[in-house]
C-alpha cells in the first residue's frame, strides 16, 4: 500500500493506493461523511477488487484529513474528489476508471461520473434518503448516471433503497446501512460486476 497526498482547491486529500498485480483498471473509493477509508465494506471491496485486477484508491477528502467531522458542501466534496481523478489518470496513464465510494461517497461518485470521465460506479449504502424523510430523495443523482451503476444495499437500511433503472443494477444483502452483516456478498457482488463492465475493455 502507498500514501500519497494531492492537492486540491479544497485542501489536502490523502490517497491509499493498494495496486493489483497487473491492473486492467483503477477504482477510486470515497468514504461516508462521517466515517473513514477504514469501513468494513470499502476495506472488503478493496481486497475483492484487487483479487480481479483493478487497482484501488482509497480517497480521504480534504476535511477529514483536515482533522473536521462535519463534511464539506457538496461542491467542494466533488471538486476535490476531481483533482484526485486527475491526478491518478496521469499516474495510471489512461487505464478505466471507475468511480465508487460508501454513502456520501457513493454520491460524490454520481455526481462527477460524466465530467470524471468515469466507465462505471460502484455505490455502496447510497443513501437514497434521510432517515425518515423518504420526500427528500436522491434518486436523481443516480439516474442522471450514463454509464453501468451498481448499488449494493442492506435491506434494512434506514436511508432506504434506491429504484433500479436502465443503467443501474441493486444488490440487496442482509444489513443496515453499515452493510457490514454481509462482507462475503458484498465483495463478491462487486468482483463480479467489475469484471462484467470492464471485460469489454480490456
Amino acid at each position: 500500500m502507498t500514501r500519497v497526498e494531492v492537492d486540491t482547491p479544497h485542501g489536502l486529500a490523502r490517497v491509499e493506493l493498494h495496486c493489483a498485480d497487473e491492473g486492467s483498471a483503477v477504482l477510486m473509493l470515497g468514504h461516508g461523511a462521517g466515517g473513514g477509508v477504514g469501513a468494513k465494506d470499502l476495506v472488503a471491496v478493496t481486497r475483492a477488487a484487487q483479487a480481479v485486477d483493478v487497482h484501488v484508491a482509497l480517497v480521504e477528502q480534504p476535511y477529514r484529513v483536515a482533522g473536521r467531522r462535519a463534511p464539506a458542501p457538496a461542491k467542494q466534496l466533488d471538486a476535490a474528489w476531481l483533482a484526485v481523478a486527475d491526478e491518478l489518470a496521469g499516474r495510471f496513464d489512461g487505464l478505466p476508471t471507475v468511480f465508487g465510494g460508501r454513502s456520501s461517497g457513493a454520491r460524490v461518485a454520481c455526481r462527477t461520473a460524466s465530467a470524471g470521465q468515469a466507465v462505471a460506479v460502484l455505490c455502496l449504502a447510497f443513501p437514497e434518503h434521510p432517515p425518515g424523510k423518504p420526500e427528500k430523495s436522491r434518486q436523481e443523482e443516480l439516474d442522471a448516471v450514463e454509464v453501468p451503476v451498481l448499488v449494493i444495499q442492506g435491506e434494512s437500511d434506514p436511508f432506504g433503497r434506491p429504484s433500479a433503472g436502465p443503467h443501474h443494477e441493486l444488490v440487496m444483502l442482509p444489513g443496515t446501512h453499515a452493510l457490514d452483516a454481509d462482507l462475503d456478498g458484498v465483495a463478491r457482488a462487486a468482483s463480479e460486476w467489475l469484471e462484467r463492465v470492464l471485460r469489454p475493455l480490456a
